[in-house]
């Protein structure tokens, strides 16, 4: 049959070569001397009415210097093209295709229907064109129309289902792809690859079509046969962004798909189309645009997840604990967005692998590095820069990731006129490295190195300091292609320092540190379509040093004190189970059970029964020796989530879950600061815990580049930490005397509409919440409120966001978002009394008044260089205005007494517009 439809082929031809004996071909003329090669392919089409077909982007730096006179068209191509890789070929429809290192096959070769003549040898001719490398190309572009076997053929005709397992990887670097979407429409199963791009499917053994999707990457399919267990590895390529508009391109209908709720993803390219203050890329500006996230105030990086507190949130990079997570008091977010790969928040029905918070749960990835070539990247803006540094060290089994950013502020202040600013400081610094390494096909290391350290001194002579040291140490192994686990070993650490020298008589040093050394197994099993498990343990042991202070200088008066050292130990167990019940119906399971020990050496005060925690109702003091365990708290958690979907777009959620947090973080203020004092449950202060049931609507618009989502929730809280009025937290031996436990309930509603497609995209985001706290154990001293319910210090009823996008073209894209959030609560107050001869200030009840409402706006542009292929580096500009309109939002604000009068005044940290510039490079 093929062979009438060659000769079919051959007949249509004929007409071609009748022609082409009657007609004299065109003679090409010309001079070009570094002639773009687009202008000189422009001009050999108007002399030879030929049509080009070629590569733009792979020949846009690429020059023709040539002089021709009446010459034919394959002359003058064999000369522009000698000192060149480029290859043409030519067809009878007057179509020449240009080519990289090897020739298009145009027509059937000579010969080729001459029988074979049984020596076994192969068409040389036919062959010619095609090298080992062309047939890579060829494949390449064909890989969605392949047909891949996989497993063993013998094993076809048993019964039941396969395994087919693998990586996803991003074909131009290597890198893992986290939460791609791997599916098979009949019968409907799917899969998501974890954090290191692994999947695994049970899918019944045949032919199937499987798709692929992720996260601005190009979609994909591969046709497989599955004859019996084996592998698959995947890559992907970018996404190829027309001009005429923008597709960031999510996985498609996962909100609605997906059986975890409140949940928040983020890859890095949008966290970089979000205007912040001095223009560079802010991990956490972007999660405070989310529904159910909120800032107490400008300049604070420390979070709210419905309704709790900047403690209540886990922040992890790479699995490190960072217990800090700003630059210069929260002008900053500690990440460098150059190394960030993506930003998972969990707000409710938290997976039961997470533990030891109350609200949320911050996932950052970074980047494995470039697995294929060396490249770097890097910025340069008014304040700050930042290098990055990546690429393979032993072929492709290792790669490296290092990451740099600094500041030269301190330069900047000594150049300023006012002498006042010669002697501050507002400097910092972060380094970022990952190395990754591939044994074999089952075993993987993963090594991530984090430090940060910063100084602080602005109009007086007390330095602020304070620094992160985080490292861990990942090893996956693969046991079979269902089952895997991942061994982690990490230490992390956070210490600050504040000092003070200008007088050396009260010179001094106060300090505080924070260390803790983990282990953890976490072991994934794909049972089979229905079913995947989760399990494993965790071990985290606590040092902490609460404060020390000491003289500085020979002549410093200061006395030289110590807080008692403290140390805990935290394990737990878990077990999660995602469950398919239906195409309509999953579930997620869940139980964690953790213990935390208060160990010795330690002295624990007891109180009086009945009596209030105070210094005068201290009965006895307890020793106990080293290693001794003083008091276990133990517990049970519930994790608990499930979807429903009513339609291919419209799903309803719901969820539950309870948790417990061991270590509580003491602050004199509202916001995140780094004199915070961080305090281990023991017996006389008990852990926090919480339950939080959810619901939720999910429905996407127009094949789902609309998504729109409603969740409401309720959440309990129980011994939660407040202060006492005039309450001490720093170098405190007994801070029991000056906290209180209370109850608190928190609820709220949280709406989104996020438009993915198209020129203009962006989300726009409302939330209610509300959080009351309510103190009614008498014994712990005088009632606050009347043992009525308040307000906590973070309670914002109303907070809305807009975040647009808009690319006019590839090069040039402007960017806006602006936020309204009601004041918080604050304290007043309200009149003045005379008692005992002396004067006395009245105040409201606690947080009775609020500052004034906060909105903001901010824009910016931003400028791609030119999009050659062949350049040295890569640059664009970022330029914008941040605060557009100027506003004076409130900060804080504090009371002063003036001719006999209180009065009240506001703080602002950026009183008026800041514009910012920064360059941006890669190479």
């Amino acid at each position: 049959m093929m062979r009438y439809l060659y000769c079919l082929l051959l007949i249509s031809l004929l007409p071609w070569y009748k022609v082409q004996g009657q007609v004299a071909p065109k003679l090409i003329s010309g001079s070009y001397q570094n002639t773009p090669f687009n202008q000189f392919i422009q001009d050999i089409e108007k002399q030879s009415g030929y049509y080009f077909y070629y590569d733009i982007a792979g020949t846009d730096s690429l020059t023709i210097s040539l002089q021709v006179v009446n010459q034919p068209l394959q002359i003058v191509l064999d000369l522009a093209l000698k000192e060149t890789s480029l290859k043409y070929s030519m067809d009878w429809q007057k179509r020449v295709f240009i080519t990289s290192g090897s020739k298009i096959q145009v027509g059937l070769p000579l010969g080729f229907f001459r029988p074979e003549t049984g020596t076994g040898q192969k068409n040389e001719s036919f062959l010619a064109g095609f090298s080992d490398q062309n047939e890579k190309e060829i494949v390449a572009s064909t890989l969605e129309n392949k047909v891949y076997e996989i497993g063993i053929k013998s094993q076809a005709n048993q019964p039941g289902n396969a395994n087919l397992a693998g990586y996803v990887r991003e074909a131009k670097t290597g890198e893992a792809v986290i939460g791609a979407i791997l599916y098979i429409e009949n019968p409907r199963i799917q899969t998501i690859t974890d954090q290191f791009g692994y999947f695994s499917l049970s899918l019944p053994r045949g032919r199937h079509s499987l798709q692929i999707k992720s996260m601005g990457m190009r979609n994909a399919k591969r046709q497989i046969l599955l004859y019996s267990n084996g592998k698959l590895d995947i890559e992907l390529t970018d996404q190829v962004i027309a001009l005429k508009e923008v597709v960031i391109e999510a996985e498609k209908a996962a909100n609605v798909n997906r059986t975890q709720m409140g949940l928040e993803k983020v890859n890095i390219k949008t966290i970089k189309q979000v205007p912040s203050v001095f223009g560079e890329a802010d991990v956490l500006r972007v999660v405070l645009t989310l529904p159910g996230v909120q800032s107490v105030g400008e300049a604070s990086t420390g979070f709210n997840v419905r309704g709790g507190s900047a403690d209540q949130n886990l922040v992890l990079l790479n699995d490190a604990t960072i217990y800090n997570s700003s630059h210069m008091f929260g002008f900053f977010s500690a990440f460098n967005p150059d190394v960030v790969k993506e930003v998972e928040l969990y707000k409710s029905s938290i997976p039961s692998k997470y533990g030891g918070r109350l609200s949320s749960v911050l996932d950052i990835s970074t980047r494995e590095g470039n697995k294929k070539k060396f490249s770097g990247s890097g910025g340069l803006g008014l304040l700050t820069s930042r290098l990055t540094l990546e690429g393979p060290i032993l072929g492709e089994k290792t790669s490296f990731l290092l990451g740099g950013r600094s500041t030269y502020s301190d330069a900047l202040l000594q150049m300023l006129p006012e002498d006042k600013f010669k002697n501050s400081k507002a400097s910092f610094y972060d380094l970022n490295l990952h190395v990754t390494h591939k044994f074999n096909s089952k075993n993987d290391l993963y090594l991530t190195g984090y430090s940060s350290r910063d100084r602080f001194n602005l109009l007086s002579d007390t330095l602020y300091s304070y620094q992160n040291r985080n490292f861990s140490a990942r090893w996956k192994h693969m046991f079979n292609d269902k089952f895997y686990g991942v061994f982690t070993a990490g230490s992390d650490d956070y210490g600050y320092s504040i000092s003070s020298d200008k007088n050396p008589v009260n010179a001094y040093l106060l300090g505080f540190n924070l260390s803790q050394h983990n282990l953890k197994a976490d072991f994934n099993y794909y049972l089979n379509a229905k079913h995947t498990l989760d399990f494993g343990w965790s071990s985290i042991y606590y040092g902490l040093k609460p404060g020390f202070i000491e003289p500085r200088g020979a002549v410093s008066l200061i006395k030289r004190e110590k807080v008692r050292n403290e140390q805990a130990l935290e394990s737990a167990l878990y077990i999660g189970d995602r469950y398919e019940v239906s195409s309509r119906l999953s579930l997620n399971f869940g139980l964690r059970y953790s213990v935390f020990s208060y160990l010795g050496p330690q002295k624990v005060y007891r109180y009086l029964d009945g009596y209030p925690k105070e210094e005068v109702n201290i009965r006895d003091t307890l020793s106990y020796e080293s290693g001794t365990f003083i008091k276990t708290y133990h517990a049970p958690e519930f994790r608990l989530a499930a979807r429903y979907s009513l339609t291919a777009n419209t799903s309803v959620k719901a969820g539950f879950n309870t948790l417990r947090q061991n270590i509580h973080m003491l602050s004199n203020t509202a916001s995140s600061s780094p004199s915070d004092v961080w305090k281990l449950s023991d017996p006389n202060i008990a852990p926090q815990s919480g339950s939080q049931v959810s619901l939720g609507l999910y429905r996407n618009f127009k094949s789902n580049t609309i998504e729109t989502s409603v969740e409401a929730y309720y959440k309990n809280l129980k011994d939660y930490l407040d202060y006492k009025s005039s309450a001490v937290l720093i170098m405190n031996d007994h801070i029991e005397t000056d906290v209180i436990t209370t109850r608190g309930k928190a609820y709220g509603l949280e709406a989104m509409v996020k438009k993915l497609t198209g020129k203009m995209n962006g989300w726009i985001s409302y939330t209610y919440s509300r959080t009351f706290l309510r103190m009614q154990n008498i014994s712990e001293g005088e009632l606050i409120n009347q043992g009525k319910f308040y307000p906590a210090n973070y309670d914002k009823p109303h907070d809305l966001t807009l975040v647009g996008n808009y690319r006019f073209s590839h090069r040039f894209s402007t960017s806006l978002n602006f936020t309204y959030s009601t004041g918080r609560p604050i304290t007043v107050p309200i009149a003045k009394y005379q008692m005992g001869g002396s004067d006395r200030v009245f105040y409201s009840d606690r947080n009775a008044f609020r500052i004034p409402d906060y909105y903001r706006g901010d824009f910016s542009m931003n400028i791609e260089g030119n999009h050659k292929i062949k350049k040295l580096a890569h640059s664009s500009w970022t330029l914008g205005v941040y605060n557009i309109t100027g506003r004076r939002n409130a900060y804080s604000t504090y009371f002063v007494t003036e001719k006999g009068m209180v009065k009240g005044y506001k703080l602002s940290v950026f009183g008026q517009p800041i514009p910012f510039v920064t360059y941006n490079f890669k190479f």
